[in-house]
């Protein structure tokens, strides 16, 4: 029987609006991968595995609150406390794995289904370079196929990015493709907006492989390339805010 779980080759996109223009797009692929399958990984496939060292893991430490409980089951709590019923359903986990033994995911996004296949939320964890991560909650109802939904900003991210932004998402689902935008807006209008997007492939030790050869070190090439974009933000003039008057990290 084949794995639910996937590998979406793709990009990821950003571009600044305001004060100035800024963009730029690296290529990356992404896990997304059935929370019901974590433990099955190893014995499936030779390059990943789950909360062991491999070329590739998953480690449930990299993502929810750092803790050794269940993704499953900490996505579970967090839903109930938002008021979402999806118990016995379906969830998966977009991300970039942990490879050789370092991970760091600017966003991870978990898709939350009821039992009927429908989905209810989606979960997005949003990582700092600070080593702190915030999650949002957000009820899903599809329409045309896609995902709207938005919240107000509630986790410092960048030094160069104020609060008081109001977020915009809209998503298509994981399927043969799946696309995850962002688009943040201040009281002047939109401040820049992001994307990630991918095409399916399966999951297995040779497409692992390709991904290795193809993409080395992923999570060290998103950690330097958030770095150099700092440095040419800095270099356009754009203003340096610090934390500013961003309250202390909120829960995980």
């Amino acid at each position: 029987m084949s794995l639910r779980s996937a590998l979406y080759w793709g990009s990821v996109f950003h571009r600044r609006h305001a004060p100035r223009v800024h963009k730029f797009r690296y290529r990356l692929f992404w896990l997304l991968v059935d929370l019901d399958e974590l433990d099955h990984l190893g014995a499936r496939l030779r390059l990943i595995s789950h909360n062991r060292a491999n070329l590739f893991s998953v480690n449930d430490r990299d993502h929810g609150d750092g803790s050794t409980t269940p993704l499953r089951a900490q996505a579970e709590t967090r839903l109930r406390a938002a008021g979402v019923d999806c118990e016995g359903g379906s969830i998966s986990l977009l991300c970039m794995p942990r490879t050789f033994g370092y991970a760091f995911n600017p966003i991870s996004v978990y898709f939350c289904h009821r039992p009927d296949g429908t989905l209810a939320a989606l979960i997005y964890q949003v990582h700092n370079t600070f080593g702190e991560r915030h999650s949002y909650v957000l009820p899903a109802a599809e329409k045309d196929g896609g995902i709207r939904q938005a919240c107000d900003k509630a986790f410092f991210v960048s030094p160069f990015m104020p609060m008081g932004l109001r977020y915009a998402f809209h998503v298509a689902p994981p399927g043969e493709t799946l696309v995850v935008a962002i688009k943040a807006s201040g009281p002047d209008g939109p401040m820049f907006h992001a994307a990630l997007s991918g095409r399916r492939s399966d999951l297995t030790d040779g497409a692992l492989l390709r991904a290795a050869l193809s993409v080395p070190a992923i999570g060290l090439k998103t950690m330097a390339a958030i770095h150099w974009q700092a440095v040419k933000l800095f270099a356009k003039g754009v203003k340096f805010l610090g934390r500013g008057s961003a309250a202390p990290a909120p829960a995980p």
